[in-house]
C-alpha cells in the first residue's frame, strides 16, 4: 500500500454501495472457510458488497483496493486486529471488531455494521440502512439456537458444569453462548491467549467462575481433572484430556485435528453458526437416557473406562474386580464414581482399588 501510495496508484475513492473488507480468513483458520461463506451471504442478505478478503485468497496486488470499503470485518482477535488498527490510523477506516458467535453477539455485530453503513449514507446518495427486521427474521426463521433454548432438551441441561478453554475469540464467544443463551454454568473459561488477557477477562466477567490464562497444557488438565465437569469445549489437546478421565469433550478452537475440518457446511459464525453451535453443545454431553435405553437393549458398555489417572502424582492400582465392577456402572456416571473412588483411596493412603474401596467411598459419598 505504502508502495501504491508512492506511485500514486492507490485509489482513496470509496465504492458507491456499502463494502466491507473481511480481514482474518486463511485456509488452516478453525472452519475459517465456512464462516467466510456464511459472512458473504449476510452480507448479501443486507445490501453490503465484500470488497476483499485478506489473506485468504488474496494477492498483493489487491491490497492497494482495502480502502475502498466503507468500513473493515475482523472475525477472529486473533487474526486481523492490526491491521484494521493500522487501516484505521493511516486511512480512516473503521472496522467492526465484534465476533458475530451466538444470537445476542450476531446482531450486535448487524447492528454496529448499521451505524458505519449510515455513518457513510449521510453523505453519499445511499438510503439510510435498516436491519432490525433483518435481525428478527433471522433469529426466527433462519436460527433455531432461540427456539432450541427454550426446549425441554436444553432446559435439561441446565445445571450441568462445563469447562471452556482455546483462543481468545472462540473461548470468549463460547463461553457467552453457554451462559447467556443456553443456561449452562461455566465452571471455569481459559484462554493461551496471554496477550489478550485484559480483554478476555473484561469479556468473560460475570459468566464463569475461573479465568485461567495459561500457555501450561498441564495446568489446563489438572483444572479439569480437579474440576470434573460434564462436559469440556476446548482445543484437541483437551479433547485428548477428556478421553483420558472420561469427559466429553466439543473442539470449539486451534490447535486441531484433520476431523474438525468438516466437509459439509458448518459455519460457527453468523445465524446458521448459531445452529451448528447448539448441536455441537447438546451433543457434547453424555446423555443419561441414551445409557438407559442400551441398557435396556443390550450391547451396553462395550468398551472399557481406563483406570489411569490424568495426574502424574498418582499411583493407584485397579484390581481386575474393581475394573469389573466400575464397568458394570451406567457410562453418564461411570466417570465421576472412578474419580470420587481415586480422591477417596488417595485421601486413605490406599494404593489399590478393590470392591470394597469402592463401597466404602459410594457410602462416604452419600453420607
Amino acid at each position: 500500500m505504502d508502495r501504491a501510495c508512492k506511485q500514486g496508484t492507490l485509489d482513496r475513492s470509496v465504492t458507491n454501495k456499502p463494502s466491507a473488507n473481511i480481514i482474518g480468513i486463511f485456509t488452516s483458520g478453525f472452519h475459517n472457510q465456512h464462516d467466510c461463506r456464511e459472512l458473504k451471504r449476510s452480507f448479501r442478505d443486507l445490501g453490503i458488497l465484500v470488497n476483499q478478503i485478506i489473506p485468504e485468497g488474496g494477492s498483493l496486488n489487491f491490497l492497494k483496493d482495502l480502502p475502498r470499503a466503507w468500513f473493515n470485518v475482523v472475525p477472529y482477535r486473533e487474526v486481523g486486529l492490526m491491521t484494521a488498527f493500522f487501516l484505521e490510523r493511516e486511512y480512516g477506516m473503521p472496522f467492526v471488531s465484534v465476533t458475530p458467535m451466538g444470537i445476542l453477539d450476531t446482531a450486535e455485530f448487524i447492528r454496529q455494521m448499521e451505524k458505519l453503513v449510515n455513518a457513510w449514507a449521510s453523505v453519499l446518495p445511499e438510503k439510510k440502512a435498516k436491519y432490525l427486521s433483518y435481525i428478527k427474521d433471522q433469529t426466527n426463521f433462519v436460527s433455531q439456537a432461540a427456539w432450541f433454548s427454550k426446549s425441554i432438551d436444553c432446559q435439561n441441561l441446565a445445571g450441568k458444569e462445563v469447562v471452556v478453554f482455546g483462543d481468545a475469540t472462540h473461548a470468549a464467544s463460547i463461553t457467552k453462548i453457554l451462559v447467556r443463551e443456553m443456561g449452562i454454568r461455566v465452571r471455569c473459561s481459559g484462554t493461551y491467549c496471554k496477550h489478550d488477557m485484559e480483554w478476555f477477562n473484561e469479556q468473560v466477567q460475570g459468566l464463569c467462575d475461573e479465568v485461567l490464562i495459561t500457555e501450561d497444557h498441564t495446568e489446563v488438565g489438572d483444572t479439569i481433572a480437579r474440576m470434573e465437569p460434564s462436559a469440556i469445549f476446548g482445543t484437541q489437546m483437551e479433547r485428548h484430556i477428556g478421553k483420558r478421565i472420561d469427559i466429553p469433550c466439543g473442539v470449539i478452537s486451534s490447535p486441531v485435528h484433520i476431523q474438525n475440518f468438516p466437509l459439509g457446511y458448518r459455519p460457527f459464525l453468523g445465524y446458521e453458526g448459531t445452529n451448528q453451535i447448539a448441536d455441537l453443545v447438546y451433543n457434547s454431553f453424555n446423555l443419561g437416557m441414551e445409557d438407559h435405553l442400551l441398557d435396556v437393549f443390550g450391547g451396553h458398555d462395550t468398551k472399557e473406562v481406563s483406570t489411569k489417572s490424568l495426574s502424574t502424582d498418582r499411583d493407584l492400582n485397579w484390581t481386575p474386580e474393581a475394573e469389573l465392577e466400575l464397568n458394570r456402572i451406567p457410562g453418564f456416571v461411570r466417570g465421576k464414581i472412578k474419580r470420587n473412588t481415586e480422591i477417596s483411596a488417595e485421601q486413605k493412603g490406599i494404593a489399590e482399588i478393590t470392591v470394597d474401596v469402592m463401597y466404602a467411598a459410594k457410602e462416604k459419598l452419600n453420607s
